[in-house]
């Protein structure tokens, strides 16, 4: 460093100049964390109409797509960066062993365990190979009241229905009653 980068350092408006520009730079990094809600994603689950005699089976496919939705969703609530996804490993398998929408809000007391402010569950409801809705419901953790839900209706049973469905419902729904949360 020479004598004249030393003056330049030490020069009372530079110093200045430097430290706002750290302290918002600070700022915004903090306001940013403190905005990240904790969140726990669990798998989606299904919920079965009355089963036609001679309908196909698709119950290897669907379950494939329930953890794909479910991956999508905390896809999207991660992307949005208002939302900080928990691991929720150490609750999984009492979670897949709970019917989540059946069990008495036991969701929001394993989103306890794992740290999470906001439970998010999930069913998709397949009335027949042709009709079937995605849907979304979200609780306070500490309370157990609800917090936000969302609904879509799907017409036909592929990974591309269920793909766009849950990317519609997030996008055109859920994302802006998550935002009320946030307020």
């Amino acid at each position: 460093m020479t004598l004249a980068d030393a003056k330049k350092l030490s020069n009372p408006v530079n110093l200045t100049s430097r430290l706002l520009v750290a302290a918002l730079i600070a700022c915004l990094f903090a306001g940013h964390a403190a905005a990240a809600e904790k969140v726990a994603v669990f798998e989606f689950e299904i919920v079965r109409g009355s089963v036609v005699p001679g309908a196909p089976d698709h119950q290897e496919a669907e379950e494939q797509r329930l953890h794909m939705i479910s991956e999508r969703l905390r896809s999207h609530l991660e992307k949005s960066g208002k939302f900080e996804l928990v691991d929720i490993k150490p609750v999984a398998e009492k979670a897949a062993a709970a019917n989540l929408q059946a069990c008495g809000n036991c969701a929001d007391g394993f989103a306890r365990e794992v740290g999470a402010t906001y439970a998010f569950t999930g069913t998709v409801h397949k009335v027949s190979e042709l009709i079937l809705s995605i849907n979304v419901y979200v609780h306070d953790a500490a309370t157990s009241k609800p917090a936000a839900s969302a609904s879509v209706d799907l017409r036909g049973n592929t990974d591309e229905s269920w793909r766009r469905g849950i990317d519609y419902l997030y996008k055109n729904v859920l994302s802006a009653r998550l935002e009320k949360l946030l307020k």
